[in-house]
């Protein structure tokens, strides 16, 4: 019952994200107007918004004009709802999970966006970010520990860590192909999910990342010939993969006595 609950509730949430990803691009409220057809603009009642269900039983399409609705809708929901599912299943229904579930949440629009627009809002890397150093210092356990300073230096190293690999990697790649190889709001995605999660989740997510974005790389160089490719989706992917199975990573690849080997050398230099 608690995972039907969950996924009902995610998928809800979802259906609120789906408004997001479509306003928050264009600069629009998120509150005013309600819902409409993005081609007729007819007022969506609240019988054609029900997540998943109005989408089948509408057969993918506008009732007003038949215009066909996105798929975007249903995955977004879908997504939503069994991350919900996923997240309090191993966090449980704890503020910790709570949180989690808001940063996937925040992932998932910032995902969608940088597919359609190749940007990610400022209000959600920059936003989050801030409100992931607040949280550090609210619920320390977040970095493992009840010490609310010591939580709030891993926040802050988390986001040093998380937007310097990127940047450094943004130099690099700028300065071997004479033009910007790594956009800002990339950067500023990983410092702020580096507050959040620490520096340990986000160095995974760091390699991570370039193995996921591989094979669409691919494609989109040899089919579409362009080198640009939206690696905020790739981004959010890793880092959903070091929430749930980062330390595992660390154990399998040799890093975590590698990161505690360096860190016990420098600590006594």
């Amino acid at each position: 019952m608690k995972g039907i609950f969950g996924f009902a509730l995610g998928s809800c949430i979802g259906s609120f994200l789906n408004v997001c990803i479509y306003r928050m691009p264009r600069e629009q409220s998120l509150v005013r107007p309600r819902s409409r057809c993005p081609h007729c603009q007819h007022l969506i009642r609240w019988f054609d918004n029900i997540p998943l269900v109005s989408f089948t039983l509408l057969g993918a399409k506008c009732r007003n004009c038949r215009r066909s609705i996105s798929w975007r809708y249903p995955t977004v929901e879908l997504l939503t709802g069994l991350g919900a599912v996923a997240i309090f299943q191993r966090f449980q229904l704890s503020v910790v999970g709570l949180v989690y579930f808001v940063f996937l949440c925040a992932l998932i629009v910032a995902s969608f966006i940088d597919l359609e627009f190749q940007i990610i809002p400022d209000e959600i890397s920059v936003g989050g970010l801030v409100v992931g150093l607040a949280l550090s210092v609210l619920i320390p356990t977040l970095h493992g520990t009840h010490d609310r300073m010591v939580a709030l230096g891993h926040s802050v190293l988390g986001l040093l860590v998380g937007g310097g690999l990127l940047y450094v990697t943004g130099l690099i790649g700028d300065f071997l192909f004479r033009k910007e190889s790594m956009g800002g709001g990339d950067i500023k995605l990983l410092a702020m999910a580096g507050s959040i999660l620490g520096w340990k989740a986000v160095t995974v997510t760091f390699f991570l990342a370039p193995l996921f974005a591989l094979i669409p790389g691919v494609f989109v160089l040899l089919f579409k010939r362009s080198h640009v490719i939206p690696y905020g989706p790739f981004l959010s992917l890793a880092l959903i993969v070091s929430l749930f199975f980062g330390r595992e990573i660390l154990l399998f690849s040799g890093m975590e006595e590698t990161i505690r080997l360096l860190w016990e050398y420098y600590r006594w230099r």
